[in-house]
């Protein structure tokens, strides 16, 4: 990425372009990125020329400030420019081309690494025959998808549907039309750029006739109208993992918006909602299960099967195990990339409402053979 400072970084808040706050979060700023350009984007706004410079404006605004490190010197830029900082004699540049007419001191802009970076191809002995300028690429898109607790557990394709900006389907994404192909921008050079003399400095601006993406459309494809992608419905096929998360997002790279033509497009990002079990609960990768047990089964002991994932297994609950009780079963949980989790069977005695008249009479002569009250403890005796 070279350093240049454009022009439009001095004329230009593209914070405002955005409509966000200069401290908003990287995420702030892509969210709204994503709303207006959906909104104005050429294709939801057929024959609209405002529409369409709007979506250049938000797209040259997003390059910047939707990047760290241009955003950085942007901010440094900004800063500079509206304090018109001063300097001592001798401490730097005169400062014409700043509003206000200060001097740009050294000492003001960090150390000298900062420097190449900040004016790097500012004044006119610039880098020549630099790469062609980095152009926004597409939007990411999201969508949700919902399965069920087995699919889930078991990994599986679901078929995913995106309506909006797509590719051409003409030309491709090109923007040419059929026969021809995009040139080489014979304005720019194909580097994206052009210098723009400003007294002492050289300003670097986007290249009008390509948009900054280095390559020229001659002949615009009917379809689309040069701009390489139109709005229609697409389908996918996503692979669903072994073990997915509720919430998880799965990243089907270069399926999102198409940028500007030749520019690549954005990503797609499916979040996946998985749907309760009937009696499996999930916590990380270890699942949790209730199972109730019998009075006799606590009491005295009994090997139990107890649902998994894989079916039905035989765990031994051992003589005296009081209701509430946690046994962890090793490997037994949700699946994962080596292995699998555990899974936790809680007991809990399940206590009959209807007795049989043996059942009762049975019992009967069990509370007669009590020696002590289990609410001793509480200092009483019955």
């Amino acid at each position: 990425m070279n350093g240049d400072i454009k022009r439009e970084w001095f004329e230009k808040d593209f914070y405002q372009v955005l409509g966000v706050a200069k401290n908003a979060t990287h995420a702030e700023i892509k969210k709204a990125y994503r709303k207006l350009a959906q909104k104005h984007h050429p294709d939801a706004n057929p024959g609209s020329k405002e529409a369409e410079e709007r979506f250049k404006e938000i797209s040259a605004a997003y390059d910047v400030v939707g990047d760290e490190g241009k955003r950085k010197r942007y901010d440094q830029v900004r800063d500079m420019a509206a304090s018109g900082i001063g300097g001592a004699p001798g401490g730097g540049f005169p400062g014409g081309g700043f509003p206000g007419g200060g001097r740009v001191r050294f000492e003001d802009l960090g150390d000298v690494g900062d420097l190449g970076d900040l004016f790097g191809g500012l004044f006119g002995g610039g880098r020549r025959g630099r790469s062609r300028s980095r152009v926004a690429r597409g939007a990411d898109l999201e969508t949700d998808v919902t399965l069920a607790f087995e699919e889930a557990m078991t990994g599986t394709t679901v078929p995913v549907r995106i309506q909006g900006p797509a590719p051409c389907s003409t030309c491709g994404g090109t923007g040419a039309a059929p026969g021809s192909s995009p040139v080489t921008c014979p304005q720019c050079g194909g580097t994206g750029e052009i210098s723009v003399n400003q007294g002492l400095f050289q300003m670097a601006q986007p290249c009008p006739r390509c948009n900054g993406t280095g390559r020229a459309v001659e002949h615009a494809c009917p379809t689309c109208r040069g701009t390489g992608s139109e709005r229609r419905t697409r389908s996918f096929q996503v692979k669903v993992p072994i073990g997915v998360k509720d919430g998880a997002r799965i990243k089907l790279s270069g399926r999102g918006e198409p940028g500007q033509a030749g520019v690549s497009a954005g990503d797609l990002y499916v979040r996946v909602h998985v749907r309760p079990h009937r009696f499996f609960s999930r916590k990380g990768n270890d699942l949790s299960v209730e199972v109730p047990i019998t009075y006799a089964e606590a009491a005295l002991g009994a090997n139990i099967q107890v649902p998994t994932l894989d079916g039905p297994v035989t765990m031994k609950v051992p003589a005296g195990t009081p209701s509430g009780k946690t046994f962890r079963l090793k490997g037994k949980g949700a699946p994962r990339k080596a292995g699998a989790g555990d899974l936790l069977v809680s007991v809990s005695v399940d206590v009959p409402t209807k007795l049989s008249k043996g059942e009762r009479e049975i019992l009967r002569q069990l509370k007669e053979t009590e020696t002590s009250s289990p609410r001793r403890h509480l200092g009483v005796e019955a």
